[in-house]
């Protein structure tokens, strides 16, 4: 397990070991199909301050992780396996009367798309109060004057009027300042951000990912942002798991994973990612294949039957043996020597 270290600037933790530890989880649902094994086995560490981008293809399990530590699953149809401790507190085997106190309040989400996470019926200013008057017991007045300040702090003009307005008043990049100001409201210490900017333009996206950075610079939030863009982990996160098939197959610094990536997986999303110095006369390298049905999950290595590069492992590991993600490496049969040569020769000169 890499463990992930605090940067200096960023306020003291509240108590020692990290802020968030997934240990071992599991997270299947019922479906009239079959079971889906949406979560297999995932582990990681986030510490105080630090911000932890997920990325993998749609299915892989990035959004059924956080809205497990969230605990919104119906527990009618979902088995949960293994631990979630947030600050020391076991979350899987937590009442929802305890989540409804820790939602809001010691964790918060940002989600993807901010006019159906908002209710049409309300003021944007009421639904920033009323999470800051449950769980603070400020009075309606202390509440609404905090609303209005955490609108300001997001970067809304006139924030004392905006307040007021109802959510369709405003626009794409103003309604997700207005679910950040509402995430912060109560200064979480985990904020999860669930593809916050994929709906916005780029000149707006920019404007978000920077006010995320300065708020977690100013309230010290444990930062998971979910995504599909390694442009944007780059520029926003200080490590990265890279998630295939409900399981993490490479987790490690940005640098690491962007400059020296181990695992085909990663190398396929790299090669697939355009760029601003590329020659556009050559098509971008497509991932082959599809991701894999999580009713019935390929056996061994869950990414061999997209891999190009398994049959250089010797005998037919890929195929019957589960490859484990060790601490610093991938989740790949591949020698070291073997991933490094052919990132160097094959996978690097494709990047540029």
């Amino acid at each position: 397990m890499t463990t992930l270290t605090k940067e200096a600037g960023v306020p003291a933790p509240a108590g020692d070991g990290p802020l968030l530890s997934v240990r071992d989880l599991h997270v299947s649902f019922k479906t009239e199909d079959g079971v889906v094994r949406a979560v297999d086995g995932l582990s990681f560490d986030l510490e105080r301050g630090r911000t932890l981008g997920i990325v993998g293809e749609s299915g892989s399990g990035k959004s059924v992780t956080n809205l497990t530590v969230l605990g919104l699953h119906n527990p009618m149809f979902t088995t949960i396996e293994g631990e979630i401790l947030l600050d020391g507190q076991e979350l899987t085997t937590a009442r929802e009367s305890e989540m409804e106190k820790l939602r809001g309040n010691k964790v918060a989400m940002i989600f993807q798309d901010p006019l159906t996470a908002l209710s049409p019926y309300y003021t944007v200013g009421r639904q920033i109060a009323e999470p800051y008057m449950k769980h603070t017991g400020a009075s309606k007045k202390e509440a609404w004057n905090r609303a209005v300040e955490m609108l300001g702090k997001v970067g809304i003009p006139n924030p004392k009027a905006r307040a007021g307005e109802y959510p369709h008043q405003f626009s794409g990049g103003m309604r997700q300042r207005a679910m950040i100001a509402m995430a912060l409201v109560c200064d979480p210490d985990l904020l999860i951000a669930d593809e916050p900017t994929t709906a916005l333009d780029v000149t707006v996206q920019a404007q978000i990912l920077d006010l995320l950075k300065d708020l977690q610079q100013e309230f010290g939030s444990g930062i998971i942002f979910i995504t599909h863009d390694l442009g944007v982990i780059a520029d926003m996160a200080d490590d990265i798991m890279v998630m295939y098939a409900g399981s993490a197959v490479e987790r490690g610094s940005v640098d690491s994973v962007l400059h020296a990536p181990e695992h085909p997986y990663t190398w396929g999303l790299l090669n697939s990612m355009p760029r601003l110095d590329s020659d556009p006369s050559i098509a971008l390298t497509p991932i082959p294949g599809s991701p894999p049905s999580l009713l019935n999950p390929p056996s061994g290595c869950r990414f061999h039957p997209r891999c190009p590069f398994q049959d250089r492992v010797e005998g037919n590991r890929c195929v019957t043996e589960r490859p484990l993600l060790g601490a610093g490496e991938s989740a790949c049969h591949l020698t070291p020597a073997q991933k490094r040569d052919i990132f160097v020769d094959e996978i690097k000169p494709r990047l540029g």
